[in-house]
């Protein structure tokens, strides 16, 4: 039998007690990232990730595993970017000569796949060099 939903005192909603404790489903968070440099896209790529990542700067909270849909400006390309994928990186606030964000992993799929090459295509022959990113 489902319990019906009831009212405290002063009218707040409450749950029954069957889902009060019941595990909370996380909801896919979205993000907006413009990047406008090569530079800039070689330090935020994470090629060492399977099927690719991007960190993205944040002060957001995020875990390990969150789902994230990333919309990316990519240079001077007026077309966006969509991305979905998973929190797989996070540096927090405070670690020196790194900036605060996550690295998300690009799901498994065409969207996924499409950033990916995407991104290679325009970083080509950096991906060989050695300079530091945000991860590594």
């Amino acid at each position: 039998m489902n319990e019906p939903n009831t009212r405290t005192p002063a009218g707040k909603a409450t749950q029954p007690a069957a889902m009060a404790g019941a595990q909370q489903i996380p909801r896919s968070s979205v993000m907006s990232l413009a990047i406008r440099e090569k530079a800039a896209l070689y330090a935020a790529y994470m090629r060492f990730i399977d099927g690719g990542g991007l960190f993205i700067p944040t002060t957001r909270k995020a875990q390990l595993g969150d789902e994230i849909y990333a919309i990316l400006s990519l240079m001077d390309d007026p077309n966006k970017v969509p991305i979905p994928g998973k929190v797989c990186w996070i540096t927090p606030a405070g670690v020196p000569g790194r900036q605060q964000g996550i690295g998300v992993q690009f799901a498994k799929g065409e969207a996924g796949e499409a950033a990916r090459i995407a991104i290679e295509r325009l970083l080509s022959g950096a991906l060989q060099s050695t300079r530091p990113s945000h991860t590594i």
